[in-house]
């Protein structure tokens, strides 16, 4: 096998942006790579299809990650989902279906059929592919969880995986934090961390340098490289933990106020009005952030329910209310829409104790009715004299009363627009037409799918000019050097 995993000294360190970058750098030099990610745990996924062509739902990080890497998204490449659904439970799904739910009692021990499930998922693409790029999730020196894991060390154990350590400069203490990765791994562990890649640096590298050797002196493993912040550089994100940097008040811009929903999921719905020029994307948590919001999207969850009693404790209900009554245009995505409607009920639990109704904001006539089975589908239609393309994740079965008009699987009256379809505003002119309809917005030009490619090579390009590519592709091929020494043992491990 050949491979290397991507693992980081936090949450957000920069893993998948390591993993993608260096998809696309291995494509571009003809290897026949895919990337993979044993368990992910996020609300941001997206449907694929499986070979039989069944339909499937992965992380979208790995979706972007195969797109990287210019190969068919698969279940295989995150064949472990876990989508939160509270602090201290989480929705399962394996190989891209629905499998129940683990808890955090259990996340310890009760998890050894997800782990054979997912090592037999990297054998299964090892054995297809040139080359895995491997991501791994948190950080590998949760020792409290070391003897369950199996996406971190425990993975890289399975497949001998070398591994390399990413570390966040931008959040500072990254040396420390480096070291302490490593000496808090067993001595079996530490002999396959093969090195380190700093991101996010700004500044003069020369500065830099010093620390870097001195990391090098300390652990006996060489820095690959230093990726520096970009402003350009921005993927579907994994995990919510960015949303509060991304905030882009520009003057004279019309303003979109996105709610930000405890739960929220696949937020990415509204990049595309990010790369609007007249656009100002912001998410928001107060009701007067509402207020002067030119148009107002309320995005999916994957809580319809609990997050729709929260927007309620908030006062965000009476807002939107107040903001349909000015006649002002509110898009609803999901459970979001579902949040719309007259009336949700659960009568079999999906979404927490079996037989729950509970009242919508009622500001569309539908009624929400949650059913066991999950829906995933890739639908495509023609609206407005526009080609529309998305994609459902939904347990939420939606009826519309007589007359309302349809909207994308969903309902529009008015202003007010209501769909089950994610990712519907990446088709272009489908996207500028709603602005023209709901803002008299004229056509900007800009291309979602154009953007994201140009995204991914810039990537590509700053891993191949500030990255060791060569040495990386050296250690996937070889696995990790045989005389790597054992950090600090004798404290550590005694």
């Amino acid at each position: 096998m050949t491979g290397l995993l991507v693992a980081g000294t936090t949450s957000d360190a920069g893993k998948s942006i390591v993993t993608t970058g260096l998809c696309r750098a291995l494509a571009r030099r003809g290897v026949h790579v895919a990337p993979y990610k044993a368990q992910n745990m996020s609300n941001n996924s997206m449907v694929c299809r499986n070979p039989d062509g069944t339909t499937a739902e992965i992380g979208r990080a790995q979706w972007i990650q195969a797109r990287a890497a210019r190969v068919t998204p698969e279940p295989a490449m995150n064949p472990v989902l876990l989508k939160p659904g509270s602090d201290r439970r989480s929705h399962v799904v394996l190989l891209g279906r629905p499998a129940g739910e683990v808890s955090a009692t259990d996340f310890a021990t009760g998890r050894r059929h997800l782990a054979s499930a997912a090592h037999a998922a990297y054998d299964d693409l090892a054995a297809r592919f040139d080359m895995i790029i491997a991501e791994g999730a948190g950080s590998p020196a949760e020792v409290n969880l070391r003897a369950s894991d199996y996406v971190n060390m425990g993975l890289a154990r399975h497949a001998d995986l070398p591994v390399v350590v990413v570390g966040d400069i931008d959040r500072g203490g990254v040396f420390a934090s480096m070291l302490g990765t490593l000496a808090l791994l067993e001595p079996a562990d530490q002999r396959l961390v093969a090195g380190f890649v700093v991101n996010k640096f700004r500044g003069d590298l020369d500065l830099l340098r010093p620390g870097l050797d001195e990391l090098t002196r300390r652990t006996g493993r060489p820095v690959h490289g230093v990726l520096p912040w970009h402003p350009d550089l921005w993927l579907d994100s994994e995990d919510a933990l960015d949303l509060e940097g991304r905030r882009d008040r520009r003057e004279g811009r019309r303003r979109v106020a996105v709610i930000r929903l405890p739960r929220i999921s696949n937020f990415t719905d509204v990049d595309a009005l990010g790369l609007e020029p007249a656009l100002d994307v912001v998410f928001v948590s107060d009701p007067r952030e509402v207020a002067d919001a030119d148009l107002v999207v309320l995005p999916g969850t994957r809580a319809t329910i609990a997050d729709l009693r929260w927007l309620r404790r908030r006062g965000l209900d009476r807002a939107l209310i107040a903001h349909v009554a000015a006649g002002k245009p509110l898009l609803g995505v999901c459970g979001g829409f579902q949040m719309l409607g007259r009336r949700i009920k659960d009568p079999d639990g999906v979404e927490g104790p079996a037989g729950i109704d509970v009242e919508g904001l009622g500001i569309l006539p539908v009624h929400t009715r949650f059913r066991a089975d999950k829906v995933l589908t890739l639908p495509t239609t023609r609206l407005w004299d526009t080609t529309v393309a998305g994609y459902e994740i939904h347990h939420g079965e939606v009826t519309r009363e007589a007359g309302t008009d349809e909207f994308l699987g969903g309902a529009q009256q008015g202003s007010v627009y209501g769909t089950l379809w994610h990712g519907s505003l990446e088709s272009d002119e489908f996207r500028s037409e709603l602005l023209r309809r709901t803002l008299g917005l004229a056509p900007s030009g800009a291309s979602f799918p154009e953007a994201r490619e140009r995204r991914l090579e810039l990537l590509a390009d700053l891993v191949e000019e500030h990255l060791d590519v060569a040495s990386l592709l050296g250690l996937a091929r070889d696995g990790a050097p045989a005389d790597l020494p054992v950090l600090g043992a004798e404290l550590v491990h005694r």
